[in-house]
């Protein structure tokens, strides 16, 4: 018996109401609930599975377009549609079933008018596009490898960061219950779009079954850094607000475009989307925010509260290491900082710190590194 596995939930009311499911050999197919809690399953092309994403074809031409030569019944099975689901071949026409969805049923209200909507809309996913002018596509469609390199690091990273920021908001509960291994990476779907250099970028976890990614919290943090870039006191007091390694990875994205001697404009939208929401800097803003921003002391260093036994106190070279309830943790002091002469191994103490990030170039890695600010025993 054939079986497919869901991969996606296309439309949610009170449960999981159209699917779209993969076979063992990659085969796609869409399935819509029935008043009996099984679904109605037939096969779908891939191209027009994508315009039914994107609201430019209805659900019942989809599936009347394969079904009309095969179409299937299968129940949901008590663990859910993490199970696969089983097939039952059907005999008869599958218009006489009484099982389709009326004409006319779109997965959007408003047809997309923009790329980023309209690719946000076909892959089921947030989607971000990036566009940068630097002096090589002045007169040809290109960009240095390295230029791309560096540009689509210090945009993750600066997602990542954000990405990081937004879920301090939640309780920790919630926190608890995201899968954030991967949840911040984006993926090139596209590798370059006619006119400006341009990428599209997608999620690369996809949402969940109501359509909902914590990315979309992370890009309206990077939406409040970008659309004060014409104001540079507008600037400084948004920077002081997210001040931290988001902050900290705003400004190495500013000096990158400096550097390479180019704007960047960018615009996002998730699926769900009427319009997408876009920001960007220009050449001549990002020198002047380089400047007056590489002027805030500590701008990209986030403050840090660790209790836990002292494990090691080096008074010389001014290492240390405390174990806390959430692991082992270890750091330095800068020139000036307090010392650790008296300090008792084993010795309980709450330690406030500030984490830098040293992000090395063109790699995407970063060393983070915790400097101790005070210290005191509990």
């Amino acid at each position: 018996m054939k079986t497919i596995q869901h991969t996606q939930t296309l439309f949610y009311y009170d449960g999981p109401q159209v699917i779209e499911a993969r076979d063992a050999i990659g085969g796609h197919y869409v399935a819509v609930l029935t008043e009996d809690g099984g679904y109605l399953v037939t096969g779908a092309a891939p191209s027009r599975l994508r315009e039914f994403r994107a609201g430019t074809m209805d659900l019942r031409s989809l599936m009347l377009e394969v079904g009309r030569d095969e179409w299937f019944l299968t129940e949901v099975p008590a663990a859910g549609l993490d199970e696969p689901l089983a097939l039952e071949l059907q005999s008869g026409a599958i218009e006489d079933s009484g099982l389709l969805p009326d004409a006319g049923f779109l997965l959007h209200d408003h047809p997309a008018t923009e790329e980023a909507v309209v690719e946000a809309r076909m892959r089921n996913s947030l989607v971000l596009e990036v566009a940068v002018e630097p002096p090589e596509a002045a007169s040809e469609h290109r960009i240095r490898v390295t230029s791309l390199v560096g540009l689509l690091g210090h945009v993750q990273t600066l997602v990542k960061h954000a990405y990081g920021a937004a879920l301090r908001e939640l309780s920790l509960e919630t926190r608890r219950a995201i899968d954030r291994s991967e949840a911040h990476l984006l993926d090139v779907v596209v590798p370059a779009a006619p006119g400006s250099f341009r990428v599209f970028l997608a999620a690369a976890q996809l949402p969940d079954m109501l359509g909902q990614s914590e990315l979309e919290r992370a890009l309206e943090r990077v939406d409040a850094l970008f659309e004060s870039a014409r104001d540079p006191e507008a600037a400084l007091a948004s920077i002081k607000t997210h001040r931290g390694h988001l902050a900290g990875a705003y400004l190495r994205l500013l000096r990158f475009l400096v550097q390479h001697r180019t704007g960047m404009r960018y615009s996002w939208a998730g699926p769900s989307f009427p319009h997408s929401r876009s920001g960007g800097v220009t050449e001549a803003e990002a020198g002047p925010l380089v400047e007056m921003l590489s002027g805030v002391s500590n701008i990209g260093a986030e403050p840090v509260e660790l209790t836990g036994a002292l494990e090691k106190a080096d008074v010389l070279s001014g290492l240390w290491r405390l174990s806390s309830q959430e692991g082992s943790f270890s750091g330095k002091i800068k020139q000036g900082g307090p010392s650790l002469e008296g300090l008792k191994l084993g010795g309980i103490y709450r330690f406030s710190c500030l984490e830098e990030i040293e992000e090395f170039e063109g790699t995407g890695r970063e060393q983070r590194t915790l400097y101790l600010v005070e210290r005191e025993p509990v």
